[in-house]
């Protein structure tokens, strides 16, 4: 008897979630509520809280979710990585991998934007396992570096800059510049800091 009511439970909360990746994934994460995610996945609205607390947490999940994936991606590319080139390849890779990840790349940028005006969201999305930060960055890069003089940490900062900039012109809808222009921008802006 537990075991089936530890499988419902799981069953509702996995349809519930469902309901959400694909409300957020249509809507966005502002136009979406909570009565519509429970509504659509056929439970009351009391269901939702006994998984999260609040819509901020459950996109956290799914963003933690949808980023560990992204990663898991590049693992064997890091490994086979044999020059700072390589590596940041890899990198540029990683970040197309989420604007070419349908609606969600606006969808994490709105997020993004939603936390800058709460304290305790912004302070949990920048986590580094929510975004490609700084610290994880340099951690990514700093075995490739020959001399560095410029700090790895701070390079990581410009990298996601340049690409948190590239999803605003997206959701503006702007085509001055494309991927190409991005991946380009990142590696002579790597590269060239890198060997100066």
């Amino acid at each position: 008897m537990a075991r089936r009511q530890q499988e419902k439970s799981m069953e509702t909360h996995d349809e519930l979630r469902a309901s959400a990746v694909h409300l957020f994934g249509e809507k966005g994460f502002n136009a979406t509520t909570i009565s519509e995610i429970t509504d659509h996945a056929g439970y009351a609205k009391g269901n939702f809280y006994r998984y999260w607390k609040s819509k901020d947490d459950l996109f956290l999940s799914i963003m933690e979710e949808k980023y560990q994936l992204y990663r898991a991606r590049r693992v064997d590319s890091l490994d086979q990585a044999a020059s700072m080139d390589d590596v940041i390849e890899v990198i540029i890779d990683f970040l197309e991998q989420i604007l070419d990840d349908g609606k969600w790349a606006k969808v994490f940028l709105e997020f993004t934007i939603h936390a800058a005006g709460n304290d305790e969201v912004r302070s949990e999305l920048n986590k580094s396992f929510y975004r490609l930060s700084s610290d994880l960055f340099a951690g990514i890069v700093e075995p490739h570096r020959e001399n560095p003089t410029y700090p790895s940490k701070n390079l990581g900062g410009i990298v996601t800059a340049l690409f948190e900039g590239f999803l605003i012109q997206i959701l503006l809808g702007s085509t001055v510049i494309d991927k190409e222009d991005l991946r380009q921008a990142i590696r002579t802006l790597v590269l060239h800091i890198d060997n100066a």
